[in-house]
């Protein structure tokens, strides 16, 4: 797979801030006879070309560090937890090391730039390569290797591993609709990222595979968080003709329709059925159906592919699709026919 992009040089910053390469390195180098405006302005576009600027790496350019990075929008999530002991596991089998960079929050502002700033201040020093997850850009400039998984776009210039996130879904209604369903809500997870419209596509499919008209008020919106599930969830159980059923399209959302419906009297699954996405630990305690897409073993297959990459394995495969599969658990009922 051809990569696009060449090292950004300091040349390259230079015209683009309107400044000559000795300005450049001096706002580098904290030199305080350049203007404040041009600093921020020189600043700004050393951020969104993605430049960074390491003498020790330079000269060592020709040199192995082994040292893989990982970059992950938040590590106190369940599915970013998967994904780290995934890629521990593999970490753990080989000869490398493993860096761990994080913005702290996937709803943090200006994820984009903060995103190509880690992918090329890593690929560009210290790693040799980079895992990224989760990502909301597409492309990166840097001519160092990149694993993603869960990208953002179907068809990346880098190697990337993604689940069966469409075919999860339709699985997830084909279940439902076994069960008697005709009602079923939707709670969608990050518009940005490639997954969550992969399993909104495999919602409205299904619906229309069935012969089923799609009410837009049963479809909502959300980040892939409880927190904000959870006031969704009460949304779609108070409009005047309920959902008897809920796919959530992660395991997280599918816990804010958990506190949606004790707050409102309604139990699941007597009153309310509910499918999850991701089939993290928690599912398990709550007894909650969902898709499993394989986090942890995500997690160590992109690392094996990145570290394959860096030790020049040409059987490296370019894609990765993990298989989902349907977990039944307690979470979901046969609609009673009266």
């Amino acid at each position: 797979m051809k990569r696009k992009y060449t090292a950004i040089t300091i040349n390259d910053v230079a015209k683009a801030s309107g400044v000559s390469v000795s300005t450049v390195s001096r706002v580098l180098n904290g030199k305080s006879d350049v203007s404040a405006d041009t600093q921020e302005r020189v600043l700004d576009v050393i951020d969104s070309l993605g430049y960074t600027s390491n003498l020790a790496a330079r000269s060592m350019r020709s040199f192995r560090r082994n040292l893989v990075g990982l970059i992950m929008p938040d590590i106190g999530y369940p599915f970013a937890i998967e994904v780290m002991r995934g890629v521990n596991r593999a970490i753990a089998e080989s000869e490398f090391d493993l860096l761990v960079y994080t913005t702290g929050d996937v709803r943090k502002a200006e994820s984009a730039k903060h995103e190509q700033k880690y992918v090329s201040l890593l690929n560009n020093s210290i790693t040799d390569g980079v895992i990224i997850v989760a990502p909301v850009v597409s492309e990166f400039p840097t001519n160092g290797l990149i694993v993603s998984i869960d990208p953002a776009t179907d068809n990346p210039s880098y190697p990337y591993v993604q689940a069966t996130n469409y075919e999860g879904a339709v699985e997830a209604m084909r279940y439902l609709l076994g069960l008697g369903h005709r009602r079923i809500g939707y709670i969608g997870g990050r518009t940005e990222l490639n997954s969550s419209v992969q399993r909104l596509e495999g919602y409205r499919d299904s619906l229309r595979d069935s012969g089923m008209d799609i009410d837009e008020s049963l479809i909502v919106i959300g980040d892939f968080t409880s927190k904000t599930a959870k006031p969704l969830a009460k949304q779609l159980l108070m409009i005047s003709d309920p959902p008897t059923a809920i796919f959530a399209s992660n395991d997280q959302s599918a816990m804010g329709v958990f506190e949606a419906a004790k707050e409102l009297g309604i139990h699941i699954p007597d009153d309310l059925s509910l499918v999850g996405f991701d089939n993290i630990i928690d599912s398990a305690y709550l007894n909650l159906t969902t898709i499993d897409q394989h986090i942890s073993e995500m997690g160590y297959i992109a690392a094996q592919m990145l570290i394959g990459m860096i030790n020049k394995d040409s059987l490296v495969p370019k894609i990765y699709n993990m298989k989902t599969n349907l977990v039944i658990r307690n979470s979901c009922k046969r609609v009673s026919v009266i």
